[in-house]
């Protein structure tokens, strides 16, 4: 049973992911856009700047799991 449920959270192809970036991506970006908002200047763009670098390294890390997994089979 729980294997089952499992599987909907198992992200299968490059579709899912970039489905599942791009929410990580809108997510960061509303989150960098509270940061600016409430540290001006310096900091709140490198808070912003983090945020966004995070999506780009899970994407890519994502990405490579299922490069990695299409290997295995």
């Amino acid at each position: 049973m729980f294997a089952r449920i499992a599987r909907l959270f198992t992200i299968k192809s490059r579709f899912e992911a970039y489905i599942v970036i791009y929410a990580l991506a809108v997510g960061a970006v509303e989150r960098g856009h509270v940061y600016i908002t409430q540290y001006p200047g310096w900091g709140g763009k490198l808070l912003f700047l983090a945020c966004t670098g995070a999506v780009f390294m899970a994407g890519g890390k994502m990405l490579d799991a299922l490069a990695y997994a299409r290997n295995l089979h």
